[in-house]
Formats: structure tokens, sequence, C-alpha cells
């Protein structure tokens, strides 16, 4: 049986994002293929699986690595796949306050108006939101993009084991003051 370890999908762009650490939190409402349920941060520690979108570049605040240059459309069959990062969510929580979705600004790249249309998306206002910690993997692993790691859902699984070490991309106490100032938007 071949082993398998989820990754969770996001725009190559925001991938950059949080691999430089600008970006701390992931924001979603779901893809159309959650199932009834919908979405949900259902794993604790996951690899990132750059996705891309042509007009990704168009959405966010800022642009990193070659996402958002011209010619990136999205993923065909047969081409390679770099997996380069390792996420643990430190928490997840569904948000249901806008105030509380647009005071998380500071620590994501996506432009407000997006953010709110994911936010307003459906028959209740709300967004799903994880604080993440990234690890750069020692060693990028690469994989040969196939039909099921399209379409429009947010976790695939992957043919690799768990890494064994990893590198934190923000330093402890960076992130440790990132965490108490997410936090601290939630004790208001």
């Amino acid at each position: 049986m071949e082993k398998t370890t989820s990754a969770y999908k996001e725009w190559e762009v925001v991938c950059e994002a949080l691999a430089r650490g600008k970006q701390h939190v992931l924001l979603r409402k779901g893809g159309i293929h959650e199932g009834r349920r919908g979405f949900s941060f259902k794993h604790e520690r996951f690899y990132l699986f750059p996705t891309r979108f042509h007009a990704q570049g168009e959405q966010v605040r800022e642009l990193f690595g070659d996402a958002c240059r011209g010619g990136m459309d999205e993923w065909k069959a047969g081409d390679e796949i770099v997996i380069r990062w390792w996420c643990q969510a430190m928490w997840a929580r569904t948000l249901s306050d806008w105030k509380d979705v647009a005071s998380l600004e500071p620590f994501h790249i996506w432009k407000e108006d997006l953010v709110r249309e994911r936010f307003d998306c459906g028959e209740v206002q709300r967004i799903h939101c994880a604080l993440v910690r990234v690890f750069a993997l020692p060693e990028p692993l690469k994989l040969t993009f196939e039909k099921r790691y399209g379409g429009c859902r947010t976790w695939v699984g992957l043919p690799f084991d768990s890494p064994d070490e990893v590198v934190a991309v923000v330093p402890d106490d960076d992130f440790t003051e990132v965490q108490a100032r997410v936090e601290n938007i939630f004790q208001r």
C-alpha cells in the first residue's frame, strides 16, 4: 500500500509569502469538491502544494517568486511540481465577525476585496482561519502533476512520508511574537 501524506493546495504566490515569513495565516472558504460537510482544517501537519491561477497576481498586495509573471497557467498533466514546505497549524477556527477577519490583514498578502468576497460567499458569512508555522524541507520533493491533484479541492494526498527534518522559516522568537499578535485579535 502506498504511503500518503496530506498536502494543502494554495496559490504559488501565497506559498512563497508563507516561506518568506510574509504571511502567517491561511484563510479558506472551501472548494467545490469539499463535500457536504464543507471545508475544515482537518490536518495539523501538511505539505504545501503550490497551485497556479493565471490571475493570482491581481488578488494579492505583494508578489513573490515567479508565480505572478506572465504565462503561469494552471498545472497540466505531466508538469513537474516541486514541494518545498511543510506546515504545522498551531490552531484553526471559523471566523464569523468581519472585524476579526479584517484585523488579520497584516498577517497575509490577499487583497481585502478577495477576503471579503470569500467571507460573504454562501448563506453564512464566515471564513476558516489557521495560524501556521512553515518549515523548509532539506531537499525539495518532486512529483508529476496528475488529474487527481487538480480541481477545486483543498486537500490532496501525496506519495511521501512526513519529513524527518525541517527548518523553521521564521525564527522561534519572531514566530512567538507573531502568534501573540494574531491571538490578541481574538481577545479584544
